[in-house]
């Protein structure tokens, strides 16, 4: 491998010629540099082809990358290639740098990240968490979305790490790179990963598709609102010899999940899994069966995965149902007692909200101050699930009168306290009150 020094040039395979700036990281199979390529910064990711099998495949695989360009704006897809060196045949690609307001994966797993102070030289632990559940539900959202723009392009992921994208903890937006080992479905690129990703079948030969697909998005899912391993759990731990061998066991043909309904010889432990066994606890049933579903059952029978279509379709009511209080805290309402079938109370605090049902869905929706009505939930037909079309606010001049907004760029039509329906234009408001009734076109609501 060409290791390349601070200063140094690197050709493009079209011409010109990039400056190494920095190292960013290292891996095992290769290292990424930060460049300058006419005039902007990149990242430069160059293979170590002492480690890397295939390299003829993933050279061809990146090429069609580049040419087929990216699903959407979701991924830090390969721009570029470098020249192939002539004397050995390294070489590597260019690709967009992550946004400083995005935070690896991991250290969102682990809760914080390695800083390098400046003043004493040492390295220093800086909390790294989601700024709100709807944060968090949104982050997830967005990488179910992801899947669903790559598997339209025909391709799905060969290999997926920790390391493999990146989230605004903020927002909720996700950038997911590793973006040389998304190839069309069937494709063998031959590319070792770890095997917590991998699906079973994958583990014992079989070539990556959309359905095993399916399984390494819920796995990724599972990271990310569970802070753990699915099947890391007792029986892992107490393997005093976890060689990739045994690995490839445990998380192939012995796997157990760690809550497996049937089965708890692998059940997550206290000092060791505490995450885990925390956060299981703060999810609602519809989301923990969906889980069960896919590590049991969706092991060995890849058509009965959750679909990415119904992953879209829980989180969509998962995010629907936060309730966040005055008092600071957040919940998922169906978690939380019911004053009555249309009232919910703060477990901390004890302040009641009311709520809002709507005419295609069997849940209603907690009303408090910001909460916002999202486009797909008042267009079942509606493919954008980031869009807000409402938003529950404080008047302005009168302070307690309650109301929603409508932003959706539609006209409503909307029930009075006179008892007549009303048009209300986007960009306009009407009161929160006891006989409301909203017509949105596709859907109805009422309070």
């Amino acid at each position: 491998m060409t290791d390349f020094q601070i200063g140094q040039e690197v050709e493009t395979e079209f011409g010109g010629k990039a400056k190494i700036l920095d190292i960013i990281g290292k891996g095992r199979q290769s290292t990424v540099y930060l460049v300058e390529y006419n005039g902007m910064k990149m990242a430069l990711k160059w293979y170590d082809l002492d480690k890397v099998k295939n390299i003829d495949k993933i050279y061809e695989n990146i090429k069609r990358n580049i040419k087929d360009g990216e699903p959407s704006n979701k991924f830090l897809w390969c721009k570029y290639m470098t020249k192939v060196d002539g004397e050995n045949g390294t070489f590597g690609y260019f690709m967009e740098l992550k946004p400083d307001s995005f935070e690896y994966f991991a250290d969102v797993m682990n809760g914080y990240k390695l800083v390098h102070d400046k003043g004493t030289g040492r390295m220093t632990k800086k909390s790294v968490k989601f700024s709100s559940l709807n944060a968090m539900v949104t982050a997830v959202i967005n990488i179910v979305n992801a899947f669903r723009q790559l598997h339209k392009a025909g391709k799905s992921y060969h290999a997926l790490s920790d390391g493999g994208f990146f989230i605004n903890t903020d927002t909720g937006a996700v950038l997911m790179s590793d973006c040389d080992t998304i190839a069309p479905h069937g494709t063998d690129l031959g590319i070792k990963i770890r095997p917590s990703y991998k699906a079973p079948e994958v583990l014992e030969g079989g070539l990556p598709d959309k359905d095993s697909d399916m399984y390494t998005l819920a796995v990724v899912l599972f990271k990310m609102l569970f802070r753990g391993d699915h099947m890391e759990g007792k029986k892992v731990v107490m393997d005093v010899c976890l060689n990739e061998q045994e690995l490839a066991r445990h998380y192939g043909k012995e796997a157990v999940f760690v809550y497996d309904p049937d089965d708890d010889s692998n059940r997550p432990l206290r000092c060791i899994h505490d995450n885990v066994i925390k956060f299981w606890g703060e999810y609602p049933e519809y989301i923990k069966e969906a889980f069960v579903r896919s590590f049991t059952v969706g092991k060995k029978e890849p058509e009965k995965r959750v679909s990415l279509d119904e992953w879209q379709n829980l989180f969509i009511r998962l995010r629907s149902e936060i309730l966040s209080c005055v008092c600071g805290r957040s919940y998922f309402v169906s978690i939380i007692g019911k004053q009555n079938d249309k009232t919910f109370k703060c477990p901390k605090c004890s302040m009641e909200f009311a709520t809002i049902g709507f005419s295609n869905r069997i849940f209603r929706k907690p009303l408090y101050i910001g909460c916002k009505i999202f486009e797909c939930e008042i267009n079942p037909y509606a493919d954008d699930f980031l869009s807000v079309a409402g938003e529950l606010v404080e008047n302005k001049l009168r302070a307690g009168l309650i109301g929603i907004k409508n932003s959706s760029g539609r006209k409503w039509s909307v029930k009075m306290p006179d008892g007549l329906f009303h048009d209300v234009d986007s960009g306009k408001g009407f009161p929160v009150w006891n006989g409301l009734e909203i017509d949105f076109g596709r859907v109805q609501a009422k309070f």
